[in-house]
């Protein structure tokens, strides 16, 4: 069967039975039994006319059972025999309330992550525990903890409004984007997930610039996955990347995306700075000036020494090596021993003409480095 259909029906009843009896463990615990009797019947049966509804139903049977058993409220029991199979409005609504509650700022950045991937993608406990190192116990009980804080806060299950809102959302975008660039870096089948969970928000909110400006960014940057790494695994940088082998499809979605939308967020900016890569016919065409416009936008509305040392490479190819170096120094403190800072300073100080300084440099980058990928990638440009 449809491994993405029976995550995103996870995701959908489980979002539903948590809004209707206020228990996450009985909510997923019901959902997947759903699933596991399909896994069973239809196979034998045959698929049903609307799988979804089937689902949804035994699901919520299940439920009505347990609560029953448990001697449950009778406006809770009475709540989810009301439930109809075919009710649209829910689904929307519901999953969306579910991410803003795993998302919450009450609960740890790893805690958002782990409740998002286990509740709203759907992944299995196991599969999350691999993801963050820690054995299925350690995780199970990560998971415990964080709906235990949701239940002691009393953290609503609901999507704010107003200027709530307005603060929550930059915890739900950087949630999602911490699980593409977890996927990003090594995990293809996690950053898949995280671009299915921005469309699923971009879906459900798409008067917000800035939900469809995350989609965007991390369509674009996927967009470059395969030409990223040569056959033996070594990087390969942006200037040397075979532009054919880009997701050109992707590319244009996330162009539309942008499209006539205000640029209000970080997001946005770094989308536009993304788009500007992602549309250059090649390197040296890349308009270097208007990135360099981009980068200074993004360190005023987001700073950060990191940004500091993209808008350093930005100016140092849109107004020459010194220019960069310039912005660099401002930051050079910040982020001792910090590979990209030094790799950055590396690539300037090279085409400024000073190769000696430049090498001895690149070695320090290497020996910081994260991957092995990167370490052999920076060994190469010592020359």
């Amino acid at each position: 069967m449809d491994e993405v259909f029976f995550r995103e029906s996870f995701s959908r009843i489980a979002a539903t039975l948590i809004r209707l009896t206020g228990d996450w463990t009985l909510a997923e615990d019901c959902a997947m039994d759903a699933i596991e009797a399909a896994l069973r019947r239809w196979p034998r049966d045959g698929r049903p006319d609307n799988p979804g509804g089937w689902l949804m139903t035994a699901a919520r049977n299940r439920a009505i059972d347990q609560m029953r058993r448990a001697a449950m409220a009778d406006r809770k029991l009475r709540d989810l025999a009301l439930l109809r199979d075919d009710e649209p409005a829910p689904e929307g609504d519901d999953r969306l309330r579910l991410i803003f509650t795993c998302c919450h700022p009450a609960l740890a950045v790893e805690s958002r992550v782990a409740l998002t991937l286990r509740t709203v993608a759907g992944l299995p406990t196991p599969e999350v525990a691999r993801l963050f190192l820690v054995s299925e116990a350690a995780m199970a009980r990560r998971l415990s903890r964080a709906k235990g804080r949701i239940a002691q806060a009393g953290i609503p299950y609901r999507v704010p409004s107003g200027a709530t809102l307005t603060e929550r959302l930059p915890s739900v975008l950087a949630v999602l984007y911490l699980l593409f660039t977890r996927g990003y870096d090594g995990e293809p089948a996690l950053e898949a997930e995280a671009i299915r969970l921005a469309r699923l928000l971009a879906a459900l909110m798409p008067a917000e610039p800035e939900v469809s400006a995350l989609l965007a960014l991390c369509l674009l940057q996927h967009s470059r996955r395969a030409a990223r790494q040569d056959p033996a695994g070594d990087l390969i940088t942006l200037e040397h990347q075979d532009r054919s082998r880009w997701d050109h499809a992707a590319i244009a979605e996330a162009v539309g995306l942008l499209a006539g939308r205000p640029v209000t967020g970080p997001y946005a900016i770094q989308a536009h700075i993304a788009a500007g890569h992602a549309t250059a016919p090649d390197f040296a065409a890349t308009d270097w000036p208007a990135l360099a416009g981009w980068y200074d936008q993004l360190a005023r509305v987001h700073p950060s020494p990191v940004v500091e040392v993209n808008r350093a490479v930005a100016h140092g190819y849109a107004f020459g090596p010194a220019a960069g170096l310039a912005v660099l120094a401002g930051v050079r403190d910040a982020l001792a021993g910090y590979a990209p800072a030094l790799a950055a300073e590396a690539d300037l100080t090279e085409r400024a003409g000073d190769t000696a300084t430049a090498a001895e440099l690149f070695r320090r980058a290497a020996a910081a480095a994260g991957s092995e990928a990167e370490r052999r990638a920076l060994l190469k440009r010592v020359g």
